[in-house]
């Protein structure tokens, strides 16, 4: 059954806006509604927290973070996101301004909720200090996303004024980052475990969510130490949570398994009430899709091992440029679809695509369909769609209900494995606990892909775990940029399946050229908008 509160956050953003702004950081309170007379009964209180976990995220940041990263490749249209990637972004683009806006709308909604659900009368004790504490990671949430991106950022845990939002200075990104681990620690102690909640509570936060989240801004830091501390938390620990890799890896992302036991927070989503329908411009057209807006690079693909644990151009791989899909990392399947791959259809029936220009059979069932046909068509610009997170019980329009999952126990794993290597610490042991299981749930059955590697870079080998397990998810960007090496994979042509010229890189497919300044994009620019209305907020170097 899906969670039950997420059906009214219109309701509730409704109710929220007569209350106090939803946007920027300088609305003010309209009088619809007045703090003296909401706050009356626990259903309105708990609209106001549905309306910040609406704010957690969204579907198009999830999609189009991936964009902004090597690992998928917009190939219609110009957005924001595009302009980030091509190196022109200035002040004024509008993914800048967004993320700004977003995310302290959802800081203030949570601030709102603080400083108002002591005034509801006639509530359960137990459940008030629960609800603070789920406002309280939200918010945690993102803050951490705003230092991310940002670095210094305003820093207020109170519903500011008019006045004083025209006027706040950003606050240190140690600061930010200090009141984000202090507030997870108080909410870990607060917070149920998963296996707590009652049905109609799925979904909601819990303490090994605050656990995951705190280890995540860890690594962002590349604190090594505190993320293996904190993801032992986790790890075996059922004091915190019961939390285990999914049997199958196509299975954790299909909607007949959601709330799986690898799930630790997702952005709910409803069928019919709240759906998200991105899929639709990332499917293949001959499976019903409009158009390809965002496709898989062909270096994501590159990173996928052969069966036998060899990367494709190492010695002994046995990989075949001609026949490029065969033998290859189970979870490339599951992801992506490329030429000759499966799609099963809403009705149970699986077609094949056909991707190569001209391969596609006459007497082809779902039509004569080009996949490919070259830059600026409909089709794929990279050779490759989406496949993970697909739904075929979608709507028309491929309109779909299903959760997009935010942390699963999989990061864990992963952080934990990145995390003792780095400290010198990584052995057999470490291994047969992280990256072992994952390659074994992912179809892995040779052992020299299953053991412990006695040769080659670890940090190589776990780095490019971490990418294909975690793939097209919305992480990459922030994993290239925390390791620096975003400089380098942003900066040259992305490219596509090889179905292009034989005299331009060996026929794979040359995109437009990215750009990434090391001097200035670590950080986004503090948004125009906001400039305008406070000078107090200065600039980050380079804009």
């Amino acid at each position: 059954m899906k969670l039950n509160f997420l059906k009214y956050s219109v309701v509730a953003m409704a109710c929220l806006a007569t209350l106090s702004g939803c946007q920027d950081l300088d609305l003010a309170p309209t009088d619809k509604f007045t703090e003296a007379n909401y706050w009356t009964s626990p259903e309105k209180a708990s609209m106001v927290l549905n309306t910040a976990y609406s704010q957690l995220s969204s579907s198009g940041r999830y999609f189009s973070n991936e964009t902004l990263s090597d690992n998928m490749y917009e190939g219609r249209g110009n957005s924001s996101e595009k302009m980030i990637s091509s190196g022109q972004a200035d002040a004024s683009n509008s993914r800048f301004s967004d993320e700004w806006k977003n995310s302290y709308a959802g800081i203030k909604t949570c601030n709102v909720f603080l400083e108002n659900v002591d005034k509801v009368p006639n509530m359960n004790e137990t459940l008030r200090n629960r609800m603070k504490a789920e406002a309280r990671f939200i918010r945690a949430w993102l803050y951490l996303q705003l230092t991310t991106w940002y670095g210094d950022v305003p820093l207020f845990d109170k519903d500011i004024s008019l006045s004083e939002s025209k006027t706040i200075a950003r606050s240190p990104k140690a600061d930010v980052l200090a009141f984000i681990y202090s507030e997870l620690d108080e909410v870990t102690e607060i917070l149920p475990v998963n296996t707590a909640y009652a049905e109609a509570d799925r979904g909601r936060i819990t303490k090994g969510a605050a656990i995951a989240l705190k280890a995540r801004a860890y690594l962002y830091q590349n604190d090594w130490a505190n993320v293996a501390a904190t993801c032992e938390k986790l790890i075996g620990n059922t004091a915190n949570g019961t939390y285990a890799l999914f049997p199958s890896y196509a299975g954790i992302f299909k909607p007949e398994n959601e709330y799986n036991s690898e799930v630790i927070l997702d952005y709910q989503y409803v069928p019919s009430l709240r759906v998200w329908e991105e899929m639709y411009d990332m499917a293949p057209l001959s499976a019903g899709a409009r158009i390809n807006a965002k496709a898989p690079t062909q270096e994501l693909v590159d990173d996928y091992l052969m069966l036998n644990g060899k990367a494709i151009h190492e010695s002994g791989s046995n990989y075949d440029e001609n026949n490029p899909y065969k033998n290859r990392d189970p979870r490339l399947d599951a992801t992506i679809v490329y030429h000759g791959a499966k799609w099963t259809r809403p009705d149970g029936t699986v077609q094949t695509i056909y991707i190569k220009p001209g391969s596609t059979p006459s007497d082809n069932t779902y039509g004569k369909v080009d996949e490919y046909i070259g830059a600026g068509s409909n089709s794929t610009s990279t050779g490759y769609y989406l496949k993970k997170n697909y739904d075929p019980t979608s709507e028309i329009g491929m309109k779909s209900g299903l959760n997009l999952i935010l942390i699963r126990y999989a990061d864990v794993l992963l952080m934990y494995a990145e995390a003792m290597n780095e400290l010198g610490k990584m052995d057999e042991a470490v291994w047969n606990k992280t990256i072992r299981p994952l390659r074994l749930r992912a179809g892995f059955t040779d052992a020299p892909a299953l053991n412990y590697p006695t040769e080659g870079n670890i940090q190589t080998i776990i780095r490019r775990e971490r990418r294909v397990e975690l793939a097209l998810e919305g992480l990459r960007i922030f994993d290239i940029r925390r390791w620096k090496t975003a400089e380098t994979v942003l900066n040259t042509y992305p490219h596509g399946a090889r179905f292009g010229e034989a005299s331009i890189d060996n026929g794979y497919i040359r995109l437009e050229k990215r750009s990434f300044n090391p001097e200035r994009d670590y950080l986004w620019a503090v948004p125009l908008s906001q400039k305008d209305l406070n000078p107090n907020l200065g600039q980050n170097p380079g804009y």
